[in-house]
């Protein structure tokens, strides 16, 4: 082996080293960037000749860089508090798609700082919309992946079908003398409980449910709201939309409930809308007749409302849970969701190929990827209001940007 020789074996050697160095450089800029992912440099012998006669005696040529390997190890968590913040715990990628440096096509990412659009979608911070699975008016979601979006309109109303009323009816009440007046309730009535019910569009209407004793333990209600509401009805004059008996025993519990009766149609919308008004489960239905109305000795006093409709709503927030489901929050109080995230395994992530921005491309020898639900078919979970950090080891890198030096060094004397 001439000197030239040992030359050259000093070159390949720098040439190695050098390689290592940017690797190295390289991971340590990247020390804070979401999602990265660092690489190691793989070196290889390479053998010059075998001395005729010397048996098995051979004499290498130095070293070369055989590939430079990333290390997909999971990175620590950073929490951010910010909903569409999304970091992945286990193996897999988020899928995201459009153009990224003028070319068109699907990316893969662990870096999840992602946001809304102007269009509702959900996208990186590159504008690439992330993949999923749209949801329903209902909150079903779909089975076909393709850009998420989950800011699609307002949530609709839900007409009022049921109330509830709890108070106590004072059983010290006089029987009125005066005859139940609709158009006069306050006056010809003991006692009035208050509720707000929601029509078929959405719109409110209050109605003032009036008590009137009868005899003793012997009561009628009446449901009414202001004309100007329901159909036919005068603006500011009190229509009545539903009526019923309530009597109880001598225990002050309900024992029993009278047939309702009465029609709500509100102007507009659905009609006629049924609304049941519920007052508790009296004695004689096989109740405890204290779950609702009671008829004790103190003052009368509701202690209870409720309904199950709500007018239309408007995004104001979406949350996402460990499945990826984007959960949206609606100024009426309601909450859907509204879409899946969907998560990418990919059979031989080190063939990914590096594209800058955070992303990578498919590569054929990294397989054909498996885009599915997060948490199944070992897929990672996500984990909402944080990013994964770089999987960098800043201690050591420097340990092995040291040795990378020495061995500069060493091959350039």
């Amino acid at each position: 082996m001439s000197i030239l020789s040992a030359l050259n074996t000093g070159a390949g050697g720098l040439d190695a080293s050098s390689v290592e160095l940017s690797v190295i450089g390289d991971n340590i800029a990247n020390a804070n960037t979401i999602g990265f992912k660092s690489s190691r440099v793989v070196f290889q012998d390479t053998l010059a000749q075998t001395l005729i006669g010397e048996g098995t005696s051979q004499i290498g040529l130095g070293t070369r860089t055989q590939t430079v390997q990333r290390m997909h190890t999971q990175g620590a968590l950073l929490t951010t508090n910010r909903a569409t913040d999304l970091s992945l715990e286990g193996s897999g990628y988020f899928v995201v798609s459009g153009a990224y440096n003028g070319t068109s096509g699907t990316y893969y990412t662990r870096a999840g700082q992602f946001t809304l659009d102007k269009d509702g979608y959900l996208v990186n911070m590159q504008g690439l919309r992330v993949q999923g699975y749209t949801a329903d008016a209902a909150g079903v979601v779909g089975t076909t992946v393709g850009d998420l979006r989950v800011n699609s309109g307002a949530a609709p109303p839900q007409p009022t079908s049921n109330v509830t009323m709890r108070a106590n009816l004072s059983a010290d009440a006089q029987v009125l003398a005066a005859a139940w007046d609709p158009t006069n309730p306050a006056t010809t009535s003991n006692f009035s409980s208050s509720v707000v019910v929601y029509d078929s569009l959405g719109a409110a209407h209050t109605v003032d449910v009036y008590y009137r004793k009868t005899a003793a333990g012997a009561w009628e209600w009446h449901a009414m709201t202001d004309g100007a509401g329901v159909t036919g009805g005068t603006p500011g004059t009190p229509s009545e939309i539903a009526t019923g008996t309530l009597t109880f025993d001598a225990e002050g519990r309900l024992a029993t409930v009278g047939a309702q009766s009465g029609t709500f149609n509100p102007i507009n919308a659905t009609n006629p809308q049924a609304i049941t008004f519920s007052f508790g489960t009296s004695t004689g239905a096989g109740g405890t007749g204290l779950d609702g109305i009671t008829q004790f000795s103190s003052a009368s006093v509701t202690t209870f409302t409720s309904q199950d409709g709500f007018t239309t709503g408007n995004l104001t927030n979406v949350n996402v849970d460990s499945q990826g489901q984007v959960v949206g929050v609606f100024t009426n109080g309601q909450t859907r969701v509204l879409g899946q995230v969907a998560v990418a395994e990919v059979p031989s992530e080190e063939h990914l190929h590096r594209m800058g921005g955070n992303l990578f491309s498919l590569m054929p020898e990294a397989g054909s990827p498996t885009v599915g639900k997060p948490g199944a078919g070992g897929r990672a979970s996500i984990i909402a209001g944080a990013l994964e950090q770089s999987n960098v080891d800043m201690a050591a890198e420097f340990v092995r940007m040291i040795a990378a030096q020495r061995a500069f060094q060493a091959n350039s004397k």
